[in-house]
């Protein structure tokens, strides 16, 4: 096998209102590069030493299973893995752990990689298709899944919006960010998410950047997990303050995300003072959406 590269893209998932629906890939990357190997041997950057361990590492744990699902023996892989993307903060790293196995995966096999054995595979990792999907194809896209199957589109984002992503120095796992959830919600509450994802899809085509604060409002997640990160309804104030045309949780969080198309500075600035004035240290980052998704290229 010839060494490869992946390089693929942060997400940020729900949007506000699309929970569970909404994803959109940025301008932020995870690189990894493998050759085959007798053995296991993974190099981290930054050194992590949890990620160095096989049975801990997402990438290798999907190289594997997919080796085996082609009735292959896995002998082992040198993998480099540079994480730019902060762990367990909303911004979709373990999903670009599981795209990037899969394509290098696909890419030695020289398998067709349709999306049924993507999803199949990427299932077995990590069911948010939210996520998994900006990383694989880029852009801003919608999924479900329904009976086995997942259904998605992907639409044209505004190349104006930037992101401007403020990201608080604690981590926040998506299983404890799903377990403040209730099982049940009012109808009321329905109406009101479904009357503003709506919103916020037409919004972005018809470019109505002023319909965005009220479109990225939310019921279903928010309430509750906002409970879980101090200071998260002061952040959301400073950002609109700075100039934000929509801000919410990126993903399960903590991190959170304000749309902007300028004021970009201050208003990554202003939400990390929020977080500061709530006793929690944060930084930020303006990123632009990634339009492309993952890519693999040979290195030698």
């Amino acid at each position: 096998m010839k060494k490869l590269k992946a390089v693929v893209p942060a997400t940020t998932a729900n949007l506000g209102a699309g929970f569970d629906t909404f994803g959109l890939a940025l301008s932020l990357y995870n690189e990894f590069e493998v050759e085959e190997h007798d053995g296991v041997v993974i190099e981290t950057v930054p050194e992590n030493p949890f990620l160095e361990k096989p049975e801990n590492n997402l990438f290798v744990q999907v190289l594997k299973y997919m080796c085996e699902k082609r009735r292959k023996t896995f002998y082992g892989a040198k993998v480099k893995q540079i994480s730019n993307i902060p762990v367990a903060r909303g911004l979709g790293s373990s999903a670009t752990a599981i795209v990037a196995g899969i394509l290098i995966s696909a890419a030695v096999s020289k398998t067709e990689l349709t999306d049924e054995l993507f999803f199949e595979t990427a299932y077995r990792f990590e069911p948010h298709p939210d996520n998994l999907l900006p990383a694989w194809k880029g852009g801003f896209t919608t999924a479900l899944l329904s009976e086995g199957k997942t259904y998605y589109q992907k639409i044209p984002f505004p190349e104006d919006i930037k992101a401007v992503v403020a990201v608080p120095d604690f981590e926040l796992s998506t299983e404890k960010a799903r377990s403040v959830l209730p099982e049940k919600i009012p109808l009321k509450d329905g109406i009101f998410n479904v009357q503003r994802a709506s919103l916020f899809l037409t919004a972005l085509i018809n470019r109505r950047y002023d319909l965005l604060k009220i479109a990225m409002e939310d019921r279903f997640h928010q309430p509750y997990r906002k409970k879980l990160i101090p200071g998260f309804d002061d952040v959301l104030k400073e950002a609109y303050n700075g100039g934000a045309l929509g801000v919410s949780l990126s993903g399960a969080g903590p991190s959170v995300v304000a749309l902007s198309v300028e004021n970009h500075q201050e208003i990554g600035e202003r939400m990390v003072y929020a977080f500061r004035r709530n006793g929690v240290q944060s930084s930020f980052m303006v990123l632009d959406v990634d339009t492309e998704g993952a890519k693999v290229e040979i290195l030698e």
